[in-house]
């Protein structure tokens, strides 16, 4: 892939903890600002609630169920006309644990 023919990257952020992402956006947006380069975000997206419902004892007391829950956080940052000052500041970052990045090239 030609990095001069890039329109426009799409990058997309996911982790369990809002905290870690908030941290990992703002490592992102001042990598993107160090080479001056065009973005928009981060732009939240809505939060995925996945609840699972667990008997707590499965042989006895059917009526005793715990209920577990996983949010799953979400934001996207889209980076346009990328340079490549821009790319290898972003390939030489390092993100925390728990956060799944990719990037899209549109």
């Amino acid at each position: 892939m030609n990095i001069l023919k890039i329109q426009k990257l799409r990058i997309t952020l996911k982790a369990y903890e809002s905290g870690i992402l908030d941290n990992s956006c703002k490592q992102i947006v001042a990598a993107i600002n160090f080479d001056g380069s065009k973005f928009s975000g981060p732009v939240p997206l809505p939060t995925r609630r996945r609840i699972y419902c667990v008997l707590r004892s499965p042989h006895v007391n059917k009526d005793a169920r715990e209920h577990f829950e996983i949010r799953t956080h979400k934001r996207i940052i889209d980076l346009y006309k990328p340079t490549e000052g821009a790319i290898e500041n972003l390939c030489n970052l390092d993100l925390m644990a728990g956060v799944d990045v990719e990037i899209k090239g549109l």
